[in-house]
């Protein structure tokens, strides 16, 4: 068998160890995504870096953060960014290059860069906002009208978080007492799941007849809040067909999901506040028009009340002129009368004289005359008087209705009749009926 020249592993590997002590003596700023992260109970952190291209892995690395070393980075990264360093993000950390005989490569981060991280999200945010203004989902929301009083409102955040609680009493416990109907849609509100959570309940919203969809979410970090600049996230903000309002962080913080939506506010106690001034400006809208009528009405009325005050005036003296007009004609035609009277007096007199006694004797012959006739008219009458008929053994019979009953047609049997006598009366029932035309052979009802 031939002899083969050869080296043992452990040779093997501390030249391998020396190789790379020479090709990397120092230290090297790297760009990689945080794949694993474990904390161990020793202080030590352990991790694995790698760099993916079109969603697939291309290159992988360990590493670990020594314990003396692990508190202070993750203490400056948190207090730089307020995002605590986790599996998913992207850092730029400051890493020697280790070889070591028993577990091959590692990289010890000693240091690491913030502002890498937030550089990132940065750019990945400015091409977003570009690509939104080039498609045309900017301005999409702000042709959308909200209704003058909104009051089915859809709200998409965690129940648990505080912000929505602090919104919720001050919309609903509003002393002015408006009513409002709140529907609340369940979403993370953070990490690489709340876009898809918040464009889910996006879509049950757009499904139903709300007036308005509010996405809330309280303060947090940069990172906490960089899911609202998540370019998909904006597209469906954009394209839903209810007015969509946000209130996300505070006030240095604008979003995408800010600028895409119909309008924003920076705390979700100002959210309660958009709305509750929406109703204070209709019940104030309603205040100034019911001002308004009362006075155009006290107007009319004033005016009307003038124009009669007016009328009355020029009705009082175009009749006082009336008046006087007439008074001087008949004064002139009393004039006139009188002086034809005159003249005309003398034959009156004569003729009056002559006509009085013919007068007299003709009004004795007709009073002579009337005498006898009312005389006889007063005998005629007093022979009818019923109260003489009644006396000679007749009555006077008046049916139900009380009216005088002339013929046995308008009676029924069982009905009740008056009688009437000369000396009083009495009520009878009726039992039988007789007919004189129909009843020939009955003629006495005794």
């Amino acid at each position: 068998m031939e002899a083969r020249d050869y080296i043992d592993l452990l040779e093997l590997q501390t030249r391998i160890k020396e190789s790379i002590a020479d090709a990397f003596p120092g230290r090297y700023w790297v760009k990689a995504e945080i794949a694993s992260w474990s904390p161990r109970a020793n202080g030590h952190c352990y991790l694995s870096l790698a760099q993916s291209r079109g969603g697939k892995s291309i290159a992988e690395a360990r590493a670990m953060i020594w314990s003396w070393k692990y508190p202070q980075l993750t203490q400056f990264f948190e207090s730089s960014t307020g995002q605590k360093l986790q599996a998913g993000i992207t850092v730029l950390v400051q890493v020697q290059v280790n070889f070591s005989e028993l577990y091959g490569v590692s990289l010890f981060i000693e240091n690491i860069d913030p502002a890498f991280t937030l550089g990132e999200k940065a750019l990945e945010r400015k091409k977003a906002i570009e690509k939104l203004t080039a498609e045309g989902y900017m301005d999409m929301q702000k042709e959308l009208a909200l209704p003058d009083l909104p009051y089915r409102l859809a709200v998409i955040t965690s129940q648990t978080a505080a912000g929505y609680q602090d919104f919720r009493n001050h919309l609903l416990n509003n002393p002015e007492g408006y009513a409002f109907r709140l529907d609340l849609l369940e979403a993370l509100m953070q990490g690489e799941q709340a876009p898809a959570s918040i464009m889910e309940a996006l879509e049950e919203a757009g499904e139903q007849n709300y007036d308005a969809v509010l996405i809330l979410r309280g303060g947090g970090s940069e990172l906490d809040l960089a899911c609202f600049d998540d370019y998909d996230l904006a597209v469906a903000i954009a394209t839903c067909p209810v007015p969509v309002v946000t209130a996300i962080g505070h006030d240095k913080d604008v979003h995408i999901a800010d600028m895409v939506a119909h309008a924003s506010v920076k705390t979700p106690t100002a959210l309660a506040d958009l709305f509750l001034e929406a109703y204070a400006a209709q019940d104030a809208l309603l205040d100034r028009l019911g001002r308004q009528v009362t006075l155009s009405a006290q107007r009319v009325l004033s005016r009307e009340e003038l124009r009669l005050k007016t009328l009355d005036a020029q009705v009082h003296r175009a009749i006082q002129g009336r008046l006087a007009s007439l008074e001087m004609l008949l004064q002139r035609s009393i004039g006139r009368i009188s002086k034809g009277l005159l003249h005309k007096y003398a034959d009156v007199a004569r003729l009056r004289d002559n006509a009085a006694h013919r007068i007299k004797f003709a009004a004795m012959a007709k009073v002579s005359a009337e005498t006898s006739r009312v005389a006889l008219k007063d005998a005629l009458i007093g022979a009818s008087d019923p109260r003489k008929i009644l006396g000679l053994g007749y009555v006077l019979v008046t049916g139900k209705d009380n009216k005088v009953l002339k013929t046995v047609d308008r009676v029924a049997i069982g009905d009740r009749i008056g009688v009437r006598f000369s000396d009083g009366s009495l009520i009878a029932k009726v039992d039988e009926i007789y007919s004189d035309h129909l009843d020939q052979s009955k003629k006495s009802i005794a």
